[in-house]
């Protein structure tokens, strides 16, 4: 433990980082992780393979973080070229 200290002194400036208006606690990110995932994942009754819940939270990130209209669009530019060919477009 002191040698964690000793070696990453530089990293806590606690008191700068406070100043600065900086969250300094693990909170935020916990907060960021329940809402992202927690309530979407583990509603009752649900149950994900592994690629289904990593494809749910790329989408749920995409929504969250307000490019949803420019993800749709290029969704459906991709699905018609795939179903149509490059005419469709």
């Amino acid at each position: 433990m002191i040698g964690y200290l000793e070696n990453d002194r530089e990293q806590m400036r606690y008191d700068e980082y406070l100043k600065a208006g900086y969250p300094i606690g693990s909170g935020v990110a916990e907060g960021a992780c329940r809402h992202l995932v927690k309530d979407r994942m583990e509603q009752t009754g649900m149950r994900w393979t592994a690629s289904g819940a990593r494809a749910m939270l790329h989408l749920r990130t995409t929504y969250l973080n307000d490019p949803w209209d420019d993800f749709i669009e290029d969704r459906i530019e991709r699905e018609q070229t795939r179903l149509y060919g490059n005419d469709a477009a």
